[in-house]
């Protein structure tokens, strides 16, 4: 099952490896350890959703505990994620194991800007529209910004221009495109992990059958 997974180490959203390392047994070894590291680290991300939501219960609510859990879902609601990408974005889990999917390949910066122009498409307050718009902007937007995303630069140029007066719809082209770029993209990765495939599994009922 690891062979699906090690599909997200050949994705460009994964920091290519250092040209200087060469092509000796010595590079290939460390190649080959930067991958099994990355796929550690793919699994512990994962997996924290499996141990914290194994039972059904009460969600955690104490003052030390700031992470939120959630229910874990039947095969059959983990199946319909497969269905569509918004059935996938719709579920409280399915959304917090994509978010830590795209963490692994590097490329959370996409369902961080989608969810940021969620919340800014349902605000209200013109004061509160203009700041956020701003905020979005330095967050995912101009050249450089810590969580930029991949867009063209027309698009950037025409939001630039969009947020000097705020609209809800500043963000429009740019969010069907980072939509478009996970659907077709790190969504079918996602489908065919070790994760999901595990959380499709229906359990098996073994029945002991003794000779009378």
């Amino acid at each position: 099952m690891q062979s699906a997974m090690f599909l997200a180490v050949q994705h460009d959203c994964v920091p290519t490896m250092d040209k200087s390392a060469g092509s000796g047994p010595k590079s290939e070894e460390k190649r080959e350890k930067m991958k099994r590291t990355f796929l550690k680290d793919w699994k512990t991300r994962l997996s924290y959703f499996l141990q914290n939501s194994s039972s059904p219960g009460k969600p955690k609510t104490g003052k030390k505990s700031k992470q939120q859990t959630f229910m874990k879902p039947s095969p059959e609601e983990a199946l319909l994620w497969s269905e569509a990408f918004d059935e996938l974005l719709a579920s409280k889990y399915g959304l917090a194991a994509f978010r830590a999917f795209l963490k692994s390949e590097f490329c959370e910066e996409n369902i961080e800007f989608w969810l940021a122009c969620e919340d800014f498409k349902k605000t209200k307050s013109p004061q509160k529209l203009s700041s956020k718009a701003r905020k979005i902007y330095t967050d995912f937007i101009e050249k450089e910004a810590p969580k930029e995303i991949n867009i063209d630069f027309q698009t950037k140029t025409l939001i630039a221009q969009n947020i000097q007066e705020a609209t809800s719809g500043c963000f429009t082209t740019a969010q069907k495109r980072v939509y478009s770029l996970m659907e077709n993209n790190s969504y079918p990765r996602f489908l065919e992990s070790e994760f999901y495939q595990d959380l499709c599994k229906k359990p098996q009922i073994t029945t002991d059958s003794h000779a009378t």
